[in-house]
């Protein structure tokens, strides 16, 4: 199982981030490509600190010093040449992914693999916006990236055969859990998380239970290491709400997002990352 000798990421926030950490921890050389200065500094930053907090925690034996020198964090989408695989990780927006993608097909050899961290965007529409879609394929990572242990991979029409167990062997080599998933709305896991979430959010706009008592209900009674409204918390109410509406969209009624879950975000409450969502959170 051997991985790619240099490795691109597009997008430095935390999906990226973390991206970029993998791979550097397996041993790739990552070339990560930001928007703007600041945002490339951020990014750099970001990973800095998650390499260190690995270290300290015993995750790894590696010393950010030794990795930190096969990172290079660009604003230019050029420097992406040469990479064998691209991880687009950017904003969950069709338009904004595909432009990305587009950036760096321009710049790779016709063999490199382009992937996208989509959550719930069809591989296939991403793809239809490309000169070679059939370099193309899913590589959903999930948060945080460096300590979760599952990868979706997932294969439109378009992605060539063979495409699939490259990308499994490289999962492998992660030290992470590949499951190969067709093109379908909101993959497996995406659909699957969201389902229980909405349902959750209904139940706690209905009374029926508070957020601690109804995460305490999967995460005790079925082994849930984290409850569908926490869970929320962390990966983004705007974000979950987001892919309700792809999915409502795609599948109807049933992944229709409650008022609750619309009201909270229009409110500014995010969760995690705003400091208040189902949860209040320190932002410090």
């Amino acid at each position: 199982m051997i991985l790619p000798v240099r490795v691109g990421v597009i997008g430095g926030g935390r999906m990226g981030a973390g991206i970029a950490h993998a791979f550097l921890l397996a041993g790739s050389a990552v070339t990560l490509v930001e928007r703007d200065g600041a945002s490339a500094r951020a990014a750099r930053q970001r990973i800095t600190a998650s390499l260190q907090g690995s270290h300290e925690r015993g995750a790894t034996e590696r010393p950010p010093a030794e990795v930190a020198p096969r990172l290079r964090v660009t604003t230019d989408a050029g420097d992406l040449g040469g990479s064998a695989l691209v991880v687009e990780a950017v904003f969950e927006d069709r338009d904004v992914k595909t432009a990305a993608l587009r950036r760096a097909e321009a710049v790779l050899d016709v063999d490199a693999v382009l992937a996208s961290n989509t959550s719930a965007i069809p591989i296939g529409d991403l793809a239809a916006g490309l000169d070679r879609p059939d370099r193309l394929l899913g590589l959903h990572f999930f948060n945080p990236v460096p300590s979760s242990a599952l990868v979706e991979i997932v294969v439109a029409a378009q992605t060539a055969q063979g495409l699939v167990e490259t990308a499994r062997e490289w999962v492998l080599a992660l030290g992470k859990t590949p499951i190969v998933v067709r093109d379908a709305p909101g993959f497996a896991s995406s659909r699957l998380g969201v389902a229980l979430a909405l349902e959750a959010i209904r139940m706690l706009e209905d009374g029926v239970a508070t957020a601690t008592d109804i995460d305490a209900a999967m995460e005790l009674g079925y082994r849930h290491a984290t409850g569908p409204l926490r869970t929320t918390d962390i990966v983004g109410l705007d974000v979950r709400l987001d892919i309700a509406e792809q999915l409502h969209a795609a599948l109807g009624e049933r992944f229709a997002p409650p008022e609750l879950l619309r009201r909270l975000v229009a409110d500014g409450h995010l969760g995690r990352k705003s400091g208040r969502g189902f949860y209040e959170w320190s932002t410090g």
